[in-house]
């Protein structure tokens, strides 16, 4: 059923994107995609209360509420008219029929073609066995055959298994660090910019991502099994250390992005000023009743 209601919503986001900008329809289909969007997302977080990963509790539970908002202002869009947001950060409703001035940006309908493009890289890895097999297995591979070469007695117990010292980490998909490359492509992929500056974005951002990645389970392999942290040293160096450095590397790269990509960062500050705007207007309306 989840997987369903996940199609559902990459399905709407794609017909959101390729509707003509100018029809009032695109933001009625893009704010139901992000609706459904967000049922999918408000399930993530019992998962990973299982495996006790609450920091993705909180972040998948947060981005459920992300697009909530989200949908609720592309619904307001399809009654009012988009929201612009002009270069001085100023948020104005265009009437439908207006054409969009070219200082000023859709931000939604940006943001829906990123997240799309970001769905249709991402989800197919994590939906279909054979892709999902295949990437799981060449970064099982990759990360043995380092270890070999680093001379670490570790050894396959399993095509995504990796033992030393009767230490057993399992590759999984969450390990092959197709979310952030698929977020990243997403991202790139929504804004109009030179070709020369997408590919350099490009190759800043998505094999650095991987070759990282692979450090990281690497490390996470090592620690576990030479028990660096003692009983908890899975735990410590995967959900702490290796968490922790993922997060100053994603940062590190959105800054190398954002340097050679200058319309993202206006793509990024004008979805604050929108997300800013509406929830004055929440807060003033409720407080108003």
């Amino acid at each position: 059923m989840i997987e369903s209601v996940l199609w559902l919503a990459v399905g709407l986001m794609i017909a959101s994107s390729v509707i003509p900008r100018n029809s009032r329809i695109r933001k009625l289909v893009g704010g139901i995609g992000w609706g459904v969007f967000s049922i999918h997302w408000g399930f993530q977080p019992l998962h990973y209360i299982e495996i006790q990963d609450y920091a993705n509790v909180v972040l998948t539970f947060l981005f459920a509420l992300f697009c909530l908002f989200v949908a609720y202002i592309m619904l307001r869009e399809y009654r009012k008219g988009p929201l612009l947001v002009k270069q001085n950060r100023e948020v104005v409703h265009s009437e439908v029929s207006a054409p969009i001035e070219g200082d000023s940006l859709d931000i939604t309908s940006m943001l829906t073609s990123a997240s799309a493009l970001g769905a249709l890289i991402y989800f197919p890895f994590a939906n279909f066995s054979t892709l999902n097999t295949w990437i799981i297995g060449n970064v099982t591979s990759q990360v043995f055959w380092v270890l070999q070469y680093l001379e670490i007695p570790a050894y396959m117990k399993a095509w995504n298994m990796i033992t030393l010292n009767g230490y057993t980490v399992e590759i999984i998909l969450a390990c092959t660090a197709i979310e952030s490359i698929a977020l990243f492509m997403g991202l790139i992929g929504a804004v109009k910019a030179p070709l020369n500056r997408l590919v350099m974005a490009f190759i800043v951002s998505v094999p650095v991502i991987y070759v990282l990645n692979l450090i990281r389970d690497i490390f996470v392999v090592i620690a576990y099994g030479e028990q660096w942290f003692g009983t908890d040293s899975f735990m410590i160096a995967h959900n702490y250390i290796a968490k922790a450095g993922s997060g100053i590397a994603l940062f590190a790269i959105s800054y190398a992005v954002l340097k050679i990509l200058p319309e993202l960062l206006g793509m990024i500050d004008g979805l604050w000023a929108i997300l800013s705007e509406e929830l004055k207007y929440l807060l003033h309306r409720f407080a108003g009743d």
